[in-house]
C-alpha cells in the first residue's frame, strides 16, 4: 500500500520539483552550468568570439578549480553575480567603457540564464572574461602604454589578474579586492570625482559659453566681451566649486576688480600666469568644451594607472605638460617649482630613474645637435660669442686635446657636420648654471639650475633642448640630501666657481611625466594644463575615446 502511495505521488512531486526549479534561477544555473559544459565551451574559442590571449587566461583560470562554474553556484544567498555585474557597470566611474566589458550582454544573459543552459555557460564564461579584464585594466591601464604614447618608457605594472581572481576568491575578499585596484593617490581619486561631476554636467546639456578671439584684455579696461566672460566663470563656479569663481553672472563691460580676481583664480587653474590678463592662452583654455575636458580626465587617469602603485616613500614627480616638479614624502608634497621643458622638436619624453648625484658649478659639454642647431648660428653672426660666453672649442670629440682659439675658425664655412667640440666653463653665464641633478638615462636628459630666470614668468615653458630647468634648485638639493637646509660650505662652494661632486645619501627615484590634469594645492582641485605636446589628442585618437 505505501509502496502504491509513493507510486500515486511521484507525479506530483516531479511537479512541484519543475515549480522549484522554475522560481529559483540560482539553482537551476547551479544545475545547467557544470563543469564539463564550461570545460567543452572553452575548447571551441570560436562561439565566444575572445581573442586567443582572453582565451587562455580563461582556461588557465578554470583548469585550476576543475572548471566549477563562480557565478551559478548551488547557494541561492550567493551574491558573486551581482558583485561582478556591479564591478563592471562601475568601470565607467573609472573612465573606463563598460561597453568594453560587454555589459550589456551580460545583463541580457543573466536574464535567460534560468531558462536556457547555453545562456547559463555564456554568462559564466564571459562575466569571468569580463572581470580579468576589468581588473587588469585598473591595475595597469587600459591601453598599452607605449602604443598610445610613443614617447611613455615608464615601464607599466605587470599584473597577473587571473592569480589575483583565484586568490580573492578562495580569501572570499572579491569585493574589497575590486575596490583595491585602481590608483589610490589623490590625485587620481580627485580626477575620478571631477569626472563624476563633469558627466553628470553633460548629461544636463551643459555648454560652456564661448568666448570670441580679440586682443589681450587688461585689468581696468572695457570690452564687449567681459559680459561673455562672466557668464563662463559663473559657469566654471557651477563646474568646480571655487570661491572666487562665485560672481555676478551679469554686468556691465568694465573688467572690473571681482572679475580680475576670478579670472586670476581661473589662470592658475589651468597651469597660466596668474596675471589677470586676458590674452590668447587664457581664452584658449575658457573656450574648452566640457567634452574635452571629460577625455582629457579619462586619460590622465589612464596615465595615471600606468605608474607604479608604489612610487617610493619620497620622490620627485617631474610633470612636463604642468611645467612643475614636486617633491613628495609618504604621497604628501612637500616641494613644487616652476621648471622649463623642452621645446615641441625637442620634447622631454615620460621615463623614470634614480637622482644618484649633484654637480656644483657645471661645466656644459654640448651635444653635437645642439652645437650644430643652436650655438653655430650665433657664432657666424657673432665672431666673438663663443669667447664671451665660455666655450672653449675642442678638435673632433678630443676633450682632452688643446683648445682651439674660436676666432681662428672660419665658422661661415662650415655647411656640412661640425668637427668640434664644445665646452662651456663653470660661471654665472653656464647654461647649467651652478647646480646640475644627475641620473643614468638613455635620454641624456638632466635636471639644473639655469641664468635664464625670466623665462620661469612664461606661460607656455617650452624652451630647452630637453632637459630641466629649475627655478628652486636650492631648494631641490636640499630635498635630494635630506636636509632641511643646505650647510654653509655647499653654498660657499657654489660661489668659487670650482666644480665638484656631490652624491646623495641615498638614490631618490624621479618620474617625468606628462599628465595635463592633476590635482595641485590643499584645496585639492584639479588643475587642467595644455597639451604642449599633443600627446592627450594622439592618446585619445589611439584609444577611440
Amino acid at each position: 500500500m505505501h509502496r502504491f502511495q509513493n507510486i500515486l505521488f511521484l507525479p506530483h512531486l516531479q511537479f512541484f520539483c519543475c515549480l522549484f526549479f522554475l522560481f529559483s534561477p540560482s539553482i537551476t544555473l547551479a544545475l545547467i552550468a557544470d563543469a564539463k559544459e564550461i570545460e567543452r565551451r572553452l575548447t571551441k574559442p570560436e562561439e565566444l568570439s575572445l581573442s586567443k590571449n582572453g582565451i587562455a587566461d580563461l582556461q588557465r583560470f578554470y583548469a585550476a578549480r576543475n572548471f566549477q562554474s563562480v557565478w551559478a553556484t548551488a547557494n541561492p544567498a550567493s551574491s558573486l553575480l551581482d558583485t561582478a555585474l556591479t564591478f563592471i557597470a562601475n568601470a565607467e566611474t573609472e573612465g573606463l567603457d563598460s561597453h568594453d566589458y560587454q555589459l550589456h550582454q551580460l545583463q541580457q544573459l543573466q536574464q535567460h540564464a534560468g531558462q536556457s543552459s547555453s545562456a547559463a555557460i555564456e554568462l559564466e564564461v564571459l562575466t569571468t572574461h569580463a572581470v580579468l579584464m576589468l581588473a587588469r585594466d585598473l591595475a595597469r591601464g587600459h591601453l598599452t602604454a607605449t602604443a598610445a604614447d610613443k614617447d611613455w618608457h615608464i615601464p607599466q605594472p605587470v599584473f597577473d589578474t587571473v592569480a589575483f581572481l583565484q586568490e580573492v576568491l578562495k580569501k572570499d575578499r572579491l569585493q574589497q579586492s575590486f575596490d583595491d585596484l585602481s590608483p589610490k593617490n589623490p590625485s587620481y581619486q580627485s580626477l575620478k570625482q571631477t569626472l563624476a561631476h563633469y558627466r553628470q554636467l553633460a548629461d544636463n546639456h551643459t555648454e560652456w559659453v564661448q568666448v570670441p578671439s580679440s586682443p589681450s584684455i587688461r585689468p581696468g579696461e572695457t570690452h564687449p566681451n567681459i559680459p561673455l566672460i562672466r557668464q563662463r566663470i559663473a559657469q566654471a563656479y557651477a563646474a568646480d566649486g571655487v570661491a572666487e569663481y562665485h560672481i555676478t553672472a551679469t554686468g556691465n563691460q568694465d573688467y572690473d576688480h571681482e572679475l580680475v580676481t576670478a579670472v586670476k583664480a581661473f589662470q592658475a587653474q589651468h597651469g597660466l600666469n596668474s596675471d589677470g590678463v586676458i590674452g590668447k592662452n587664457t581664452l584658449r583654455a575658457l573656450n574648452r568644451p566640457l567634452a574635452w575636458k571629460i577625455r582629457q580626465l579619462r586619460i590622465n587617469m589612464e596615465r595615471l594607472r600606468w605608474l607604479p602603485k608604489n612610487l617610493g616613500a619620497r620622490y620627485l614627480l617631474v610633470n612636463t605638460a604642468g611645467f612643475k616638479l614636486s617633491a613628495f614624502e609618504h604621497d604628501e608634497q612637500v616641494l613644487d617649482m616652476r621648471i622649463i621643458v623642452g621645446r615641441d622638436y625637442r620634447s622631454t619624453p615620460s621615463f623614470n630613474g634614480a637622482l644618484s648625484h649633484m654637480v656644483i658649478n657645471p661645466y656644459w659639454n654640448v651635444p653635437v645637435s645642439i652645437a650644430v642647431k643652436d650655438l653655430l648660428p650665433k657664432q657666424q653672426s657673432d665672431p666673438y660669442y663663443f669667447s664671451s660666453a665660455g666655450f672653449k672649442v675642442f678638435p673632433g670629440n678630443n676633450r682632452n686635446a688643446e683648445a682651439i682659439d674660436p676666432e681662428t675658425i672660419d665658422w661661415l664655412s662650415l655647411k656640412r657636420g661640425f668637427p668640434y667640440f664644445l665646452r662651456q666653463d663653470p660661471g654665472k653665464d653656464n647654461a647649467l648654471g651652478r647646480l646640475k641633478f644627475m641620473f643614468t638615462n638613455s635620454f641624456d636628459i638632466y635636471l639644473h639650475d639655469t641664468p635664464s630666470k625670466s623665462l620661469f614668468q612664461r606661460d607656455i615653458r617650452t624652451f630647452s633642448s630637453g632637459c630641466i630647468r629649475l627655478e628652486k634648485p636650492l631648494e631641490l638639493a636640499a630635498f635630494a640630501l635630506n636636509k632641511e637646509s643646505l650647510w654653509e660650505k655647499f653654498t660657499e662652494n657654489m660661489g668659487n666657481e670650482k666644480t665638484i661632486t656631490t652624491h646623495l645619501p641615498k638614490p631618490l627615484p624621479i618620474y617625468l611625466v606628462y599628465i595635463t590634469a592633476w590635482v595641485d594645492g590643499p584645496r585639492k582641485l584639479v588643475h587642467f594644463y595644455p597639451d604642449i605636446y599633443e600627446r592627450d589628442s594622439n592618446a585619445l585618437r589611439y584609444a577611440r575615446w
